[in-house]
């Protein structure tokens, strides 16, 4: 299958070793210092970009987390339109570290994970110059994104925007109970900037 440029160009945006450092030390209490991997994977390939991505807080590397699938893809309504289908791997102590060790991710097959059917994104792209793009990631209208991880019931609000050196992720955790954001960008946007490309 044909890549558009723009898809092509989220892909290469997206991939990559990202920290917020500038933005730790501005804003401390708000915001813990993370290093945040974006790992191309070769998985649906088909029709797809896709990527493994962790995080880990800097004063703890040897512990990364979240770890996740994002697959980039063309929408069904036209070749133009884009969206980020997320996946959970079913063993995500398997792949823990694998930000850092891409080898860990070479055995991995679809059939090792699980579809968020509600965790999808629509994305956006204004053109600030011939190849240079902004990206914006927002959730469908009336979707929830809900999974179960170790026997918890978990709701997130997803959302990211992304330039070719920088990530802003508007992920956050939400209280089923009350709705409100419990972890991540409650303050506004985690503000990552592009350490090195992948």
């Amino acid at each position: 299958m044909n890549f558009s440029p723009q898809l092509i160009a989220l892909g290469e945006y997206l991939a990559g070793e990202f920290d917020n450092r500038e933005q730790a030390i501005a804003e401390p209490v708000w915001y813990v210092h993370l290093c945040l991997w974006q790992r191309p994977v070769n998985l649906f390939t088909e029709d797809s970009i896709t990527l493994f991505a962790e995080q880990a807080s800097v004063i703890n590397l040897a512990q990364p987390y979240r770890q996740r699938i994002m697959r980039l893809r063309h929408g069904s309504n036209s070749d133009t339109s884009i969206e980020v289908q997320y996946y959970m791997p079913q063993d995500p102590g398997a792949l823990k570290g694998a930000g850092h060790n891409p080898a860990l991710l070479n055995p991995l097959t679809p059939d090792q994970l699980d579809l968020l059917p509600g965790c999808i994104l629509t994305v956006t792209q204004e053109t600030l110059a011939p190849d240079r793009y902004k990206f914006t990631a927002t959730p469908l209208p009336d979707t929830r994104c809900s999974f179960t991880y170790l026997g918890n019931s978990i709701n997130v609000s997803l959302g990211f925007e992304a330039t070719a050196l920088e990530f802003h992720s508007y992920d956050k955790g939400i209280d089923p109970a009350t709705g409100k954001a419990t972890w991540g960008a409650i303050m506004g946007p985690y503000r990552y900037t592009k350490q090195n490309q992948y």
